[in-house]
């Protein structure tokens, strides 16, 4: 057994360091986008099954998702810190330590889970309120809430069972355990709600079943020995240092997804006062945009082990190349959907509200701004998950607040009051449009400063 297991680990070891980059980053990118693109799918099913119940239905939806954002970005937090750490000492052989890391942060995320979940089944309607519900939505974003809250403990641990996945390279597993939930998601939102008329509980309902569905299956990678990194929760760490480590190198992604948990609640209460046609107009083109956007992300999945995993191998020169080569496959990617997108956009969203006029008039214009910042998005993506695959906290934080923080958040104040509902349905594209512009400098610094372009260890 121990040789088999540190056979395994020595092939592992030379797929990720010495197989060709471009290759590599697409076989693993694939299988990320996969998943990503699964998992914004049933958050779009819940939207368009939960949409034939009413605008005001689709708009508790969307008050809910920022309740998500937040359970998402403590899980994202604790699994991309857990992420980074492990693809770097398992470049620099050291698989204890990845394994200890493994293991705190899946303890840390479920613990954190359980916190959330305690302090929202508390305050429901609150939450709700604050986080911009109308008054005729405010009853089914309750109930819808109540469910995804339950479930926060589950939701917190498979960010970080995922992410260990991919930290190894174990692309696939990831794949499998993410796409089995997400399609069963898709079956059980058909069979509640259309069916045995469960309305939107019925949708809160079976999200929460295909996550617990998602979190045994990814669990049964680590318990049958599918995935080389170990997790034991006898061999949990108990300094709080490395709990600090997790968490500071996750920072990025806490404030990614937490800010957009922040900007979801300020769009729905700009644009509350309009009512619920156009809070589900915006709704809607927001979940799409994110769908497309989270391809992106896989793509950025799929490079950030390779660079983490040669970064700690100090095989720096593989390092530009991978960053290089998922920049080639979002640019193109980014190209090809905004052309799309900005020709099919009514079209796109007449798919979950047809012949409701209004919802397809701001929907659709609100995707052709989108569409406008999709070809540089992921290229401000991936030079901000560069810096944070490689260690880079405070870079990597300011890049991650960007989008829907720094830029963000003045925007939806400032142009709405000039320019009405239309400001509002263009403020993530101008804040896209300018943390594209921000993550150049940032880029130029990191290739002329910390990876050299000999694949030759700096000297300490």
């Amino acid at each position: 057994m121990a040789y088999s297991t540190a056979a395994k680990d020595a092939a592992e070891y030379k797929r990720m360091t010495e197989q060709p980059v471009f290759g590599l980053v697409l076989r693993l990118s694939i299988p990320t986008t996969f998943s990503m693109l699964i998992t914004s799918i049933y958050n779009l099913a819940d939207t368009y099954f939960v949409s034939s119940l009413g605008n005001s239905a689709t708009s508790a939806v969307g008050v809910v998702f920022s309740i998500q954002s937040i359970i998402q970005a403590v899980g994202y937090g604790f699994g991309m810190g857990s992420q980074s750490l492990i693809s770097r000492r398992l470049g620099e052989q050291k698989k204890d330590e990845a394994n200890l890391f493994a293991t705190s942060g899946f303890v840390a995320s479920i613990l954190m889970g359980a916190l959330l979940m305690a302090i929202g089944l508390c305050n429901v309607p609150f939450l709700m309120d604050i986080f911009g519900a109308t008054d005729t939505a405010l009853p089914l974003a309750c109930k819808y809430g109540f469910w995804i809250l339950l479930g926060a403990p589950v939701f917190c641990s498979s960010f970080v069972l995922n992410n260990i996945l991919r930290a190894e390279g174990k692309a696939t597993l990831s794949m499998i355990g993410l796409c089995s939930g997400g399609i069963l998601n898709i079956g059980l939102d058909a069979l509640f709600i259309l069916v045995l008329k469960m309305n939107i509980e019925g949708a809160a309902i079976a999200t929460m079943i295909s996550q617990i569905v998602s979190f045994l299956i990814l669990i049964s990678f680590f318990i049958f020995k599918r995935s080389n990194v170990e997790i034991n929760i006898f061999k949990t760490s108990r300094r709080l240092g490395d709990y600090v480590n997790i968490f500071r190198v996750g920072l990025p992604t806490v404030f990614r997804q937490s800010l957009g948990s922040v900007a979801t609640t300020l769009l729905n209460r700009a644009v509350r006062p309009y009512g619920d046609p156009a809070f589900s107009a915006v709704s809607i083109a927001n979940k799409i945009y994110m769908l497309l956007r989270s391809m992106l992300i896989g793509v950025g999945q799929g490079f950030q082990p390779v660079a983490g995993y040669n970064y700690g191998a100090k095989l720096y020169g593989r390092v530009r190349k991978a960053f290089n080569s998922a920049i080639v496959l979002g640019t193109i990617y980014g190209v090809t959907v905004g052309v799309l997108l900005f020709a099919f956009s009514d079209f796109t969203i007449g798919i979950f509200r047809p012949g409701d006029t209004v919802v397809i008039d701001n929907g659709g214009r609100m995707l052709r701004y989108l569409s406008l910042s999709l070809p540089v998005l992921g290229y401000s993506t991936f030079v901000n998950q560069l810096y944070q695959s490689l260690g880079f906290v405070a870079p990597a934080t300011f890049l991650a607040s960007c989008r829907q923080g720094i830029f963000f958040i003045p925007l939806i104040f400032v142009l709405p009051a000039l320019l009405g509902l239309e400001g509002i349905i263009m403020t993530q594209s101008v804040s896209d449009l300018l943390t594209f512009a921000v993550s150049i400098p940032f880029h130029i610094y990191i290739l002329k400063r910390i990876i050299p372009k000999d694949p030759v260890p700096r000297q300490s």
